[in-house]
């Protein structure tokens, strides 16, 4: 293509999300013919030497600070890509929409509902902003694949629904407390905070909206060593398991959503299990290029059918088709969305969005109940008031 719209980034906060971004900007050329490029033209965290890697590594930053309001200041940049801690959503979003930039933002969007609520009121007022929640492993071939199916019709009656998110990287009792393990930065979501967001956004996408909510959550290493090697308390929730039912054609489904930080022999495991009376499917980030789905006709065999998923992405790239799809891949597949949608809006080059406003809305009415009810030791109906208007 002769010419692409490029757009022009800035990065807030400088971490392992943030040089994943760049990786991905950098990658740009490995997709197809695609009609937009992001450019990052400036970098901002509070810490000079987290914004040392993007100036000496990445030749199109032009500008690192350590205030943000100066990305936000600048004519030249077009969008922000915000990676903070959970407890400065509320002010850095409604700081950068105010400002006019376009913002993906990482989950969950707002430490609370109330601090999501802030965020959505700022949606509002600037319905011209693009807003979107980052969540990237939804994009794997795998998972795009069953959502054609869903989109397609192809499950029939749907039986039941498990979803799930789970790392073992807090196994070790040895590791250190970090922000994500505190309730003042990360909130008392823990693990749903943190992975909620991917683990809901197929479903929510569906329009399979839990009704309630029986939550059973764990906090499985209650002190973890602090900064001098001494137990602090490790406040958050490790791992959560949330039964729930939504609404399809008339019928109450079960649906099982999980979120776990403790999870052995899982480095970083994301799946979603349909069965339906016509099509049920299987795909795990376990294997990532294996998809399993069961066709079924009234009194015929109920047979697995095991097909191979490389490299057939949303957006196609030079990669081979027999070559393996990875987290990285998922990222740029991620960020292409975003930049698809900034640039043609619904009339995107292919249907799967990042995660909406509403959507992540939504994730926070769930939690928010999820706590209520492990608090209550009892099943809870979810109040998604105000959602729709995120």
């Amino acid at each position: 293509m002769s010419s692409k719209k490029v757009i022009r980034f800035g990065i807030i906060g400088c971490g392992l999300m943030g040089k994943e971004f760049a990786s991905a900007a950098g990658r740009w050329c490995h997709l197809g013919d695609v009609a937009f490029e992001p450019k990052i033209t400036a970098v901002c965290d509070p810490n000079p030497a987290a914004t040392a890697w993007f100036t000496s590594h990445v030749g199109s930053v032009t500008k690192s600070v350590t205030d943000y309001r100066e990305l936000l200041s600048d004519s030249e940049i077009d969008a922000i890509y915000c990676a903070v801690p959970h407890n400065l959503h509320a002010d850095l979003y409604t700081d950068i929409i105010k400002a006019g930039k376009h913002l993906l933002g990482e989950k969950p969007f707002g430490i609370d509902r109330e601090a999501n609520s802030k965020i959505s009121a700022a949606i509002a007022k600037h319905p011209d902003v693009l807003v979107r929640c980052s969540s990237e492993i939804p994009f794997y071939p795998g998972a795009y694949q069953i959502g054609q199916w869903v989109r397609e019709g192809r499950f029939g009656k749907i039986i039941d629904v498990e979803a799930g998110f789970w790392h073992s990287s807090d196994m070790d009792p040895h590791k250190a407390i970090n922000w994500k393990r505190m309730i003042q930065t990360n909130g008392e979501y823990g693990c749903m905070g943190d992975l909620g967001m991917h683990v809901l956004h197929l479903p929510l996408r569906f329009g399979w909206k839990p009704k309630n909510v029986r939550a059973l959550l764990s906090n499985i290493m209650p002190t973890r060593p602090g900064p001098d090697g001494k137990p602090v308390p490790c406040e958050t929730w490790d791992n959560a398991i949330l039964a729930t039912q939504f609404d399809h054609d008339g019928e109450s489904i079960p649906m099982l959503l999980s979120t776990k930080r403790i999870a052995p022999g899982n480095a970083n495991t994301w799946f979603i299990r349909i069965n339906g009376t016509d099509f049920s499917a299987h795909f795990s980030t376990k294997e990532p290029s294996t998809l399993r789905y069961l066709p079924y006709e009234p009194g015929g065999n109920q047979a697995w059918h095991v097909v191979d998923t490389p490299h057939k992405s949303a957006y196609p790239s030079i990669t081979g088709g027999i070559f393996e799809f990875g987290f990285s891949d998922s990222i740029l597949q991620m960020w292409a969305a975003f930049c698809d949608e900034l640039s043609h809006g619904k009339d995107m080059t292919q249907p799967f969005t990042c995660v909406t406003p509403t959507e992540a809305a939504q994730s926070h009415a769930i939690f928010t109940a999820a706590l209520q009810s492990h608090k209550q030791t009892q099943v809870v109906n979810i109040d998604y008031d105000g959602c729709d208007n995120a």
